[in-house]
C-alpha cells in the first residue's frame, strides 16, 4: 500500500454513492446480494451500476451477461484505461447497468501490481461519472472473496462497504480481518471509507446456530448489523441459472421480499447518516 497521505491523493466525491460489496470468505451471498440490492434499488427508482470486479464473473451472469458478450469490462477500464461509460451497458432492468467482468480480469491482479497508482486505478477510472450526462445514484462493486488488488481497488474507489455476513460456524472468524483492511484502507489510502453495514444472510430461523450467529453479530457489531435477514431460499440458488435476478424470477418469493426490505432499509440509512451517525458506526466495529 502506498504511504502518500491520501487527503492529497483521494478528491472530494460527489455524485454516486459508491459502496463495495466485500467479504473474503466465499460462498457468504455476496454477489448474490450485490445482484438482487441492485435490482432492488433500481425499482424503488434509483439509477445504479454494477461493477462486476469479480473474475468468475457471477454478477454478469446474475444480470444476464453471457460469457461470449464480454469484450469491454472492468478489466479495460482498471487495466487498459477504458472510459468507464464506454464498458457500461443496459440490462433487461429498467434503471440498473452493468460493467461486466471479462475473461482477462483474473490476470489482472498480477498486472496491477506494477501499473502506476495501482490501489487507485478503478477510483481515478469513476471519476469521470461525478456529474457525468448519464448519472448514477449508486455504484455497488461486487468484489471478489479475497482480499488483493482488486478488493483493494473497490474499497479505495469506495464510499462504504457492505459486508454480507453468512449465518454458519466460522463466519464471524473472517470479519475480523476485513475490518482489519478497511482499517488499514482509511487509515492510509481513503480516510472516507465507511462502515455502511452488515448483512446476515443463508438465515434459517430454524436453526439454533444461524440464530446463535445472528445475536453474536448483533452483539458485537451492533447498529452495523441490518434489520433485514436475507433467508436461506430455493428461489435465491435456482435465478442465476435463469440470468436473472431473484427479484425477476419470483418476485413474490421469501428471498425477493427481503431485498426489496434491504433495499428500503438501505435507502432509510442513507437519508439518515450524517458525520456524527458514521462515526458511530465506525466505533461499532
Amino acid at each position: 500500500m502506498s504511504h502518500v497521505s491520501p487527503e492529497s491523493r483521494v478528491p472530494p466525491r460527489q455524485g454516486p454513492r459508491i459502496i463495495a460489496v466485500a467479504n473474503q470468505k466465499g460462498g457468504v451471498g455476496k454477489t448474490t446480494t450485490a445482484v438482487n440490492l441492485a435490482t432492488a434499488l433500481a425499482a424503488c427508482g434509483e439509477s445504479v451500476l454494477v461493477i462486476d470486479l469479480d473474475p468468475q464473473g457471477n454478477a454478469s451472469t446474475g444480470l444476464g451477461v453471457a460469457p461470449g458478450d464480454r469484450t469491454i469490462g472492468s478489466y479495460c477500464v482498471l487495466v487498459l484505461h477504458t472510459p468507464p461509460l464506454d464498458a457500461v451497458r443496459s440490462t433487461n432492468i429498467p434503471n440498473l447497468s452493468i460493467m461486466a467482468a471479462e475473461p482477462d480480469l483474473a490476470g489482472a491482479e498480477v498486472e496491477l501490481v506494477n501499473l502506476d497508482r495501482r490501489e487507485y486505478r478503478l477510483a481515478d477510472a469513476l471519476m469521470p461519472l461525478q456529474g457525468a450526462e448519464r448519472s448514477f445514484g449508486f455504484i455497488l462493486v461486487d468484489c471478489p472473496p479475497s482480499l488483493g488488488m482488486l478488493t483493494l481497488n473497490a474499497l479505495v474507489a469506495a464510499a462504504a462497504i457492505l459486508v454480507p455476513l453468512q449465518c454458519e460456524y466460522y463466519a464471524l472468524e473472517g470479519i475480523s480481518g476485513l475490518m482489519r483492511t478497511v482499517e488499514a484502507v482509511r487509515r492510509t489510502l481513503n480516510p472516507r471509507l465507511q462502515l455502511q453495514g452488515i448483512v446476515l444472510t443463508m438465515f434459517d430461523r430454524r436453526n439454533a446456530l444461524s440464530n446463535l450467529i445472528a445475536d453474536d453479530a448483533r452483539g458485537y457489531f451492533r447498529d452495523a448489523v441490518y434489520e433485514t435477514v436475507i433467508p436461506r431460499n430455493v428461489r435465491i440458488t435456482e435465478a442465476p441459472s435463469h440470468g436473472k435476478p431473484v427479484l425477476l424470477y419470483d418476485f413474490r418469493s421469501p428471498g425477493s421480499q427481503a431485498y426489496v426490505r434491504l433495499a428500503a432499509e438501505l435507502l432509510r440509512r442513507e437519508r439518515a447518516m450524517k458525520p456524527a451517525d458514521t462515526a458511530a458506526v465506525e466505533a461499532s466495529a
